[in-house]
């Protein structure tokens, strides 16, 4: 009541200020109005009443101005009182009228601004993926995100400013005798009193959502829809938003909850233009086509931008596209094309027009995206124009006509973009299905770097191009050796013929190549000499007098015409072929015939040399006339080094008979080593195509032609053992036993014969894992209890039984720890080395690799045994000392502290532990950014928490995860640390986690904490920004202030109970 009498009486005292400077200025006009002309002193009358006129104006003049002085000041005065009145924050019309204008006109504009330069930055930056369905929000490209951020960060910076500043969250007073409405009692229940601050949470979140940090705009309008809870527009308008960034986020559960609560409410009018973009965005995003239509054609209506119009027409036609309503489609597509938006998304737009229309006229769009293509406005787009074309016959069956529309597109391309990603992708997938591997292999390798690795089918394309990187080298071997041998057996009319075919081809490609450089440098240089002459046009005029070039006849100077130069370089190629930059060029043999030690002087003798008989006219000019055996020599690989012999530079010239007919196998030696080859990609080819491919014809044809025609191969059991593997999955038992007969036969040594004829083969090819785990645990159980006969005796059958078993690498180290235990130093180092050396991935490789070393250097065991003890008793085992390393645990509680969660990998199931963290962080913490990471250390995982300051801070946020009942629960199967940063280095090394929660109980325990809610402080202070200094408020008191309190509880670690897991060192290991 205090400060509203000060108010009151503040602003009377300002109005009678007022009114007595008005009435001190009337009465000096009426003073000086009563002047007497008689007692003036001056001699004439006329210029005595000027003088009287002249004084009166000089007097009231001082007497306005002193009066006028004397206002400005109190009014000043009273302004700055009435200012740090209102700065004392108190919930009262007037001081929530000056935040809310103060606000508004302030830190919230400069804040919106940035906004909206922000969203203007990432539309002209944007750039959409037509060959995929678009986003409806352009931040659903990833690559456009990162537009704007600078701009929305300060939007960000400016709305939390203005909260900061001028939130109002003080109850106003109240009477006591006077009864409350029920809109009283809303506006009492109120957790916000300034009526503008709401826009700049919105504004907050808003931000951050266009940021592209979805999972913090969350948190936001999370926030917002508990602070406004009362408020219908406030809260619709929140949890309108908080639905569109869990759609973002791919949280459809979480957005489909918000929806669903929100459809029970009633929904105020002013909030359903957001409610229809998030009712699209979430049936997208759903897939539920049929129900996002409606929706979408709702938020085309109440788009203004003209390019996020078009986007959104453009969104709907490949929504009715792929609804099958192709009529509709069509229709949107054209919408798009209406709205006059930037070239690519036009083009895009007419390009799906024909592809939606290709089912009713496929020859009529064919004909039309061939004119798109003849267009020069559209030669950087003509992998897209004739991925278009492709698809059209594809969809007509013409297999055959759309590979070669595809391979088009794909030389014709210009960009090496996601388009082309896709039209490779494509065609890779043609070939694979015509089992057609070499060109799948190409098209596959090319596309993998040019598509998103986030794509529904970039694991599929990921796979197949592994697989073929191994199956393709041995695909092309047997090609090869097979062509190779066959031309050794053909007459040699034929096979020169056929050399002479491959010649001639790869001319051609050669030719092509040079042809689409020449125009590829062409382009660029007409594109440098206009981006030159658009400089000059730019440019001053210079008075002084410069040397113009010679020029055609038409004006322009022949170097400035791309064309011109280009046409010279192509006709100088045919002429001359293509010629190194030095003197005497002229000569023919130049290129073939010419030595490294031939230097400028012995040249000129050499030519006069060879004037009359080496074949060179006297007359330099007649040289002209040998322009087909130049061109024969421009086509010589530029890798034949200058001064090999003839014979050797015709072997090496890929150009000339003599390439080829080296490298066929005329002899019969060379002829074996072919067939050598042949056997060998035949039998990894078949493997991989059983195992990898799962295509079993192909592989039975690779491994018979093997058993059929190479008795003598080396590994002719393990072919038969895939033949019976390959007959039993097709369920062709007869021929399977066939196999299994030939290898008893012939091959009855072999470890594939004795694990087909197995008694225990049938029982363990079906439980053999299971089998193999229970006896592993068995024998663990058994090294834990010293039963070292127990041990040995199943390692011995697991060597028998299961010798490709998946524990064979466990069985062999805990026998030779056995064996150590025992006193049998050689024996145990000969198992560990067998772990070392036939599985050194294993995960017990490592560790046999130091217990090998630390035997060699004599050292000896501790209680003379090994003591396997449970993982959170587990630490690293150091040979060496290491006297610069910390070895002691810290207690200081004002540094960088961590929460983790410690769990064994398969007692939690992580990615819904991490879920259920990161969405307690952000809906919880909304001044603070907690990173969560998750890492693996001597068998255990760890998620850890960071962005703790201090120790207090950790074990608050402990304390409130464990009140929160539900969380509780998730995180009961795991073990919670609080650990400073440089503690954590210790921790599994020097120290155990029983040791360190050991030190934990007897330094950290008894500490008192800070009793002040520390995680909901901003980590850092912000100086004020000079464009926003107005009348900033004094912080709230304590006592004016709402607080929170909450009961703490004493902080418990979870002990969960350890599991066995394979091998654990305990504390004393050495």
């Amino acid at each position: 009541m205090t400060f509203v009498w000060v108010c009151i009486g503040m602003i009377v005292a300002l109005g009678v200020i007022a009114l007595v400077a008005n009435q001190f200025d009337k009465g000096e006009d009426t003073i000086v109005t009563g002047h007497d002309c008689s007692t003036c002193t001056e001699a004439v009358k006329g210029d005595c009443k000027i003088h009287c006129l002249m004084e009166e104006k000089k007097k009231k003049e001082n007497t306005s101005a002193s009066g006028k002085s004397l206002t400005s000041y109190l009014l000043l005065l009273t302004s700055l009182l009435l200012m740090v009145g209102c700065n004392m924050k108190k919930n009262t019309a007037t001081n929530r009228l000056y935040h809310s204008f103060t606000a508004k006109y302030n830190i919230y504009y400069n804040g919106s601004q940035a906004f909206i330069e922000g969203n203007l930055e990432k539309e002209k930056g944007n750039k959409d993926n037509y060959t995929e369905m678009i986003p409806l929000y352009m931040v659903g490209n990833k690559q456009s995100r990162e537009l704007g951020k600078g701009q929305f960060d300060r939007a960000i910076e400016k709305s939390e400013k203005a909260i900061r500043l001028h939130s109002i969250k003080g109850k106003p007073e109240w009477k006591s005798n006077k009864k409350k409405t029920a809109r009283d009692r809303e506006w009492l229940g109120r957790k916000e009193y300034n009526p503008f601050i709401w826009k700049a949470w919105m504004l907050l979140g808003k931000a951050q959502f266009q940021k592209g940090a979805f999972d913090e705009a969350a948190a936001t309008f999370s926030y917002m829809t508990r602070l406004y809870q009362t408020q219908p527009i406030q809260s619709g308008l929140a949890k309108a938003w908080l639905a569109k960034c869990y759609t973002e986020l791919d949280w459809i559960y979480d957005a489909e909850d918000v929806i669903r609560n929100m459809s029970r409410d009633s929904m105020d009018f002013r909030t359903v233009k957001d409610w229809d973009y998030t009712y699209a965005d979430f049936y997208i995003h759903q897939g539920d086509y049929e129900k996002a239509v409606p929706y979408l054609k709702k938020v085309i209506k109440h788009e203004k931008r003209n390019v996020q119009r078009a986007r959104e027409w453009f969104l709907l036609g490949q929504i009715e596209n792929m609804m099958g309503h192709r009529d509709e489609a069509y229709r949107a597509f054209k919408k798009v094309v209406g709205c006059h938006p930037p070239y690519e998304m036009e083009f895009n737009a007419r390009i799906c027009q024909t592809e939606v229309m290709a089912a009713s006229d496929g020859r009529k769009m064919i004909s039309k995206l061939k004119r798109m293509a003849a267009s020069d406005n559209n030669q950087e787009y003509l992998d897209q124009v004739y991925y278009a074309i492709g698809n059209i016959y594809l969809h007509q069956g013409d297999t055959l006509q759309a590979i070669g529309a595809y391979e088009k597109g794909n030389k014709e391309s210009v960009r090496n973009g996601v388009e082309k990603g896709v039209l490779l992708l494509t065609l890779g997938n043609l070939y694979w299905q015509l089992e057609k591997f070499s060109d799948a292999h190409r098209c596959y390798g090319e596309a993998i770097g040019l598509l998103d690795q986030e794509r529904s089918d970039y694991e599929e394309l990921s796979h197949r191009s592994k697989v073929l990187d191994e199956l393709v080298p041995h695909t092309e071997a047997i090609h090869l050796q097979d062509s190779l041998l066959a031309l050794s057996e053909m007459p040699e009319e034929e096979r020169l013929a056929a050399i002479d075919r491959v010649i001639e081809a790869l001319k051609q490609k050669e030719k092509e190549e040079r042809e689409a450089q020449l125009d590829a440098e062409a382009a660029e240089l007409q594109e440098q000499m206009q981006q030159q002459q658009g400089g000059m046009n730019n440019q001053p005029l210079n008075t002084q007098t410069t040397t113009q070039p010679t020029v055609q006849g038409n004006g322009q100077w022949y170097f400035y015409n791309p064309m011109a130069v280009s046409q010279g370089k192509t006709t100088f190629q045919q002429q001359w072929g293509r010629r190194e930059n030095k003197d005497n060029w002229q000569r023919v043999n130049v290129t073939v015939l010419s030595t490294p030690e031939t230097d400028d002087s012995n040249d000129e003798d050499e030519v006069n040399e060879k004037g009359e008989g080496g074949g060179l006219p006297e007359n330099p000019d007649s040289i002209a006339g040998l322009g087909d055996r130049a061109l024969a020599d421009s086509l010589t690989n530029d890798s034949i080094a200058h001064g090999t012999a003839m014979k050797d530079s015709l072997a090496n010239d890929p150009h000339e008979r003599a390439y080829y007919l080296a490298q066929i196998p005329f002899t019969e030696e060379q002829k074996a080593a072919s067939h050598a080859l042949i056997q060998d990609a035949l039998f990894h080819a078949g493997v991989i195509f059983k195992d990898k491919l799962d295509n079993l014809s192909l592989s039975e044809r690779h491994l018979r032609r093997l058993t059929d025609n190479y008795d003598n191969y080396e590994h002719m059991d393990e072919a038969w053992y895939h033949l019976y593997l390959l007959y039993s999955r097709w369920g062709d038992f007869p021929t399977a036993d066939d196999c299994l007969d030939k290898m008893a036969k012939n091959y009855a040594d072999s470890e594939w014969t004795i694990l087909l004829t197995d008694p225990y083969y049938e029982e363990n090819a079906r439980f053999g894992e299971h089998i193999e785990d229970s006896l592993y645990a068995a024998t663990y159980d058994g090294f834990k209890n010293d039963r070292y006969e127990m041990v040995k005796a199943n390692a011995k059958l697991s060597e028998s039984r299961f010798p490709q078993g998946e524990n064979r690498d466990k069985f062999l180290f805990i026998e030779g720890l056995s064996l150590l235990n025992e006193g049998d130093g050689d024996g145990s180092i000969a198992r560990l080395k067998e772990v070392v050396e036939k599985f050194p991935d294993s995960e017990v490789s490592k560790m046999a690799g130091m217990i090998i070393k630390g035997v060699n250097e004599g050292r000896r065991l501790h209680g003379g045994k090994f003591d396997i003890g449970d993982v959170w008793s587990r630490r690293d085992i150091t040979l060496t000392a290491d006297s610069t390393r910390q070895d002691t645990l810290d207690a200081r509680t004002d540094q960088n502290f961590l929460f983790i969660l410690a769990y064994e990998p398969d007692s939690v199931n992580e990615n819904q532990l991490l879920f259920n963290m990161a969405r307690y962080n952000f809906t919880n913490f909304l001044v603070r950014n907690f990173d969560i990471q998750i890492d693996e250390d001597h068998g255990l995982h760890r998620m850890l928490i960071s962005g703790f300051l201090s120790y207090d801070e950790a074990l608050q946020y402990a304390r409130q995860l464990y009140d929160d009942e539900a969380m509780k629960e998730r995180v009961k199967d795991c073990r919670s640390i609080i650990i400073s940063e440089s503690n954590l280095k210790l921790l599994g090394t020097t120290y155990s986690y029983d040791d360190y929660l050991k030190f934990y109980e007897e330094r950290f325990i008894p500490l008192k904490i800070s009793e002040e809610e520390l995680l909901i402080v901003p980590e850092g202070f912000e100086m004020p920004d000079p464009e926003d200094v107005g009348g900033e408020p004094e912080p709230t008191s304590s006592e004016e202030t709402e607080q929170e309190t909450e009961e703490d509880e004493l902080f418990q670690m979870a002990r969960p109970k350890p599991k066995v897991q394979d091998i654990d060192f305990g504390d004393d290991f050495w």
